[in-house]
């Protein structure tokens, strides 16, 4: 054998939600959520994608997230919080699918169509070694506040999609 793979052999392929639970798996205590929208995966996935305006509306402590240095789908960002510390950010972001890492934390969203609307993930983990007590004490409030920025989310598509509304 060439070290090629035969034709025949089946091929396994992941939707972005699949792909990202199974990244949120092989993490150490990830945060992950996920949700049905009764819109277009194309609409929900327009707010999403927009990093630099929606991310601080969605996610508590984060005051702002800017892009830098794109190179095709790989990007570079910065977030800042709310009390200042800045964090850079390795970032994919494609059709459906978004996923940053820093030297502190991993996170990712994906989505998919569903019938009519669509669904949507989001997951998070901390990285550095050491930190499972860190993790352990804020998993009981992770799920919490995962479904709040979820319901944050709904109401950001919402508002997106009102008619006459541009922003």
């Amino acid at each position: 054998m060439t070290g090629s793979v035969p034709d025949s052999w089946p091929v396994a392929a992941l939707d972005p939600i699949r792909r990202l639970k199974v990244i949120a798996a092989g993490s150490r205590h990830p945060t992950y959520a996920e949700r049905a929208f009764d819109v277009p995966v194309e609409q929900l996935w327009s707010v999403v994608s927009d990093l630099e305006t929606e991310l601080p509306l969605l996610i508590p402590g984060l005051r702002a997230f800017t892009l830098t240095e794109p190179t095709a789908d790989h990007l570079s960002g910065q977030a800042v919080g709310v009390f200042g510390y800045r964090e850079r950010f390795t970032v994919v972001l494609r059709p459906g699918w978004c996923l940053m890492q820093s030297t502190l934390l991993t996170s990712g969203m994906a989505a998919t169509a569903a019938g009519d609307g669509s669904r949507f993930a989001f997951f998070s983990a901390v990285r550095p070694p050491g930190v499972d007590m860190v993790d352990r004490m804020r998993a009981p409030w992770s799920a919490r506040r995962s479904e709040r920025m979820l319901d944050r989310l709904a109401e950001r598509v919402a508002a997106r999609s009102a008619p006459g509304r541009a922003e």
